[in-house]
């Protein structure tokens, strides 16, 4: 599985983290940024990441912030990409299950840093159940992104 990572200023700290447990999972990452501390515009690595997704470059992606909240916004705008801030593994697990969730979002400034190898492992360990009520609510989801 090929999974994108990137973050803002405040997410940097744990993206290292992030892209070790999934090179310690078999997986290829593509690191889309940001590469220090340095303040940036978390939209700008949004849409990155939700770009990536989008266009099929990546199967999932893993998002960081301060608060997980910015990149979650931001990412959701574009078609394609289903993306929640979750910080317990329920949320990372059932988004995936039920929502068809290929972006997990991840605060930096809210959660631990020994909380972020579960919450990954939920993620990626989980699949869309493909059960007909949730992919009629996906699918009522997708047809949001057609309205105006």
């Amino acid at each position: 599985m090929k999974i994108a990572v990137a973050c803002d200023h405040a997410g940097f700290p744990y993206k290292a983290t992030v892209v070790a447990l999934l090179r310690e999972r078999g997986m290829e990452v593509l690191d889309l940024g940001t590469h220090s501390t340095d303040s940036v515009d978390y939209p700008d690595y949004a849409e990155a990441i939700g770009r990536a997704i989008a266009n099929k470059e990546v199967e999932r992606g893993i998002v960081l912030c301060g608060s997980g909240i910015g990149v979650s916004i931001a990412a959701n705008k574009i078609k394609g990409v289903r993306a929640a801030v979750c910080h317990d593994t329920y949320s990372a697990r059932q988004g995936v299950e039920h929502n068809d969730m290929n972006l997990l979002a991840l605060g930096a400034r809210v959660i631990a840093i020994e909380k972020v190898p579960e919450l990954v492992a939920a993620f990626l360990d989980a699949r869309f159940s493909g059960e007909p009520r949730f992919q009629r609510r996906v699918s009522k989801i997708a047809a949001l992104e057609e309205s105006e």
